[in-house]
């Protein structure tokens, strides 16, 4: 008989215990700013439930019952003073059944009042952590995911990269000089397909196991900066995959934009400001959905604003990380990204974001920056944007093409047009990326036009951002994306060759990587490269000639379109010029003697520091 009882208690604990399957956040923070959070209570009718707690400054404000019994949201204020600790929420059904659920309290970072943000000082360098390096080949499976398969021989399978490969070659990145590394999502993807490239999460506060889980992230973080580098988090607040729990059994009907059948986003952007927009077209863009694997979250619904915000401001806290990086900006909802930008800035006041705007024209791509200089109607507060105007100009340029409005023409008119922003020199810009076809091949696997393409990347205004394997010259073009995801080799143990160290690569491989990282360094060295200021002067005979200066320095930037060598006259630059005599070539460390006129070898770029 009494080992009857005791089963019989035992299955009733269990069955209290199991009432709450989660709460989100797992926790959270005494002294934060913001007072309020909303907790996501999940588990079976937990809507039958009332829910109290005594703990000392924590007050229940309002317990939200939605149409789904399976759900509660509880309203917390947290006073100033409370303290961490195990807070105890007690569950009553009115019939009998109560149970007790812990949450936890904790004491803020120490360090969060340190954060600097990513900004013009920085060098970001991409990756996406599947393809980079296998640093624990034990977690390349994890039993009980939907995709359990590694293939590296198929660009839709998943390889076995992870956080700790990217831990172990820190020193590759320091040496190349990358100051920020910004990783695609690492958030859980237990998707049954093409999971590899996380960008339909179906965990919040989960990074994925197969990367090594949430302390594999904050170790890599960790290590991260104590050299000196940061970290971006690449953030995916307009969909999510639709293995995610909220989705497989969703809170209220409008948790997500439903439609009568699949109905995919238009693509469109300029419907976000054309004044003459159909309705249709509008809603079509913003609520549509990415993809039939990606459901498009409704960010007009309070529940989903207060739970995407809060999981954001949970990372920055838990882990220390030092940007954002938002993905798919043009398809959210303007006024929620504002909201968003303001809770985040509130918390944390030096916090930096740029948000990835693919779409066409200065004017289109200014529109979703900070600041209602061009009649936006709404101010988004977004800081900065990925610059596909200048990717696409320097490709113009970098390809041959020459005319009125185009190649170095259209890089001085794409600058020219800087006015529409409120900084610019908060816009991240970059050759390649995870989308795009890579640059090398784009630029037809040319290596002067290669190097003046790095010149200008690290010499120009804004924040330079690289992507993995670009300076070792990996090449492919974008047909599908997955060609231009493909392992860095030496990433994994089973690699015949390493091109982590000088001699796994090939000649022009490591002068192609020296050529980076020497000019990497000058500019994390010098802040006239980083802060200073920009001018620049219309091309002419297909030579384009711009100068970054501060009180300090003066470096003059020359890039030669043309094939041929070419002399240049330099009277037309007295202005930069005045006062300085000579100049060192910063990449071959020759001295240029004369500033009456140079040659500029044909398809080059030279940059040149000068000395009075």
């Amino acid at each position: 008989m009494r080992v009857y009882f005791f089963f019989l208690f035992l299955f009733f604990a269990t069955l209290s215990f199991a009432q709450v399957q989660r709460i989100e956040p797992m926790h959270w923070w005494v002294g934060m700013k913001n007072p309020k959070v909303q907790l996501l209570v999940y588990g079976e009718n937990i809507a039958g439930y009332t829910v109290q707690t005594a703990y000392s400054g924590v007050t229940i404000e309002k317990v939200n019952k939605v149409e789904n019994p399976n759900y509660l949201f509880l309203d917390l204020n947290i006073a100033e003073q409370t303290k961490a600790g195990q807070v105890k929420f007690e569950f009553n059904d009115g019939k009998g059944k109560k149970f007790t659920q812990a949450f936890d309290l904790k004491a803020r970072r120490t360090d969060h009042l340190q954060l600097q943000g990513v900004n013009t000082s920085d060098f970001i360098y991409l990756i996406m952590p599947d393809r980079f390096a296998n640093g624990n080949p034990k977690n390349d499976q994890v039993k009980g995911m939907n995709e359990m398969a590694v293939h590296r021989d198929s660009m839709y399978s998943r390889h076995g990269g992870d956080l700790e490969g990217v831990t172990q070659h820190l020193d590759y990145l320091q040496e190349l000089g990358v100051t920020a590394i910004w990783l695609n999502p690492v958030l859980t993807n237990d998707q049954p397909r093409t999971s590899y490239h996380g960008y339909a999460n179906t965990e919040n506060y989960h990074v994925d196991p197969r990367f090594g889980g949430n302390e594999a992230y904050k170790k890599l973080i960790d290590e991260s900066h104590k050299k000196g580098i940061k970290i971006i988090q690449d953030l995916v607040h307009n969909h999510v995959g639709t293995e995610h729990f909220t989705i497989k059994d969703m809170p209220m009907k409008d948790w997500v934009h439903q439609w009568p059948t699949y109905t995919k986003t238009n693509y469109r952007e300029q419907v976000q400001m054309d004044p003459y927009a159909a309705a249709v077209d509008k809603t079509i863009m913003v609520d549509g959905w990415f993809d039939r694997h990606m459901p498009d979250m409704n960010q007009e619904n309070p529940f989903v604003r207060n739970y995407i915000t809060q999981s954001h401001i949970w990372w920055i806290e838990e882990a220390g990380i030092d940007g954002f990086r938002l993905d798919t900006y043009a398809y959210n909802d303007l006024e929620y990204m504002a909201e968003w930008a303001k809770a985040i800035t509130a918390e944390y006041p030096k916090m930096t974001y740029f948000g990835e705007t693919w779409v066409h024209g200065v004017p289109n791509q200014a529109f979703f920056t900070k600041g209602n200089k061009i009649n936006q109607g709404i101010d988004t507060e977004l800081q900065g944007v990925t610059d596909f105007q200048t990717y696409w100009s320097i490709n113009d340029a970098l390809n041959g093409k020459s005319g009125w409005m185009e190649g170095l023409t259209r890089m001085y008119n794409t600058l020219a047009s800087d006015y529409l922003y409120e900084d610019a020199t908060r816009n991240v810009v970059f050759l390649d990326n995870h989308d795009l076809s890579r640059y090398y091949s784009v630029i037809g696997e040319d290596f002067e036009r290669y190097k003046s393409g790095i010149a200008w990347l690290l010499t120009t205004r804004g924040i330079p951002q690289f992507y993995y394997g670009t300076e070792i010259l990996m090449k492919n073009f974008a047909d599908p994306d997955g060609k231009v995801r493909e392992d860095f080799p030496g990433g994994w143990q089973e690699d015949k060759v390493n091109k982590f160290v000088a001699s796994g690569r090939t000649e022009q491989e490591n002068e192609a990587f020296n050529f980076v990282k020497t000019l990497a360094n000058y500019r994390k060295n010098n802040p006239v490269l980083q802060t200073g200021k920009l001018m620049q002067y219309i091309p002419e005979n297909d030579i384009y000639v711009y100068f970054r200066y501060n009180e300090d320095k003066t470096v003059m930037i020359i890039m030669n379109n043309q094939k041929e060598d070419k002399t240049l006259d330099l009277a037309r630059f007295s202005q930069r010029l005045d006062g300085f005599t000579s100049g060192i070539n910063i990449l071959s460390q020759e001295k240029v003697d004369n500033l009456t006129s140079i040659v500029i070898p044909q398809q080059k770029t030279l940059v040149i520091e000068l000395k009075k």
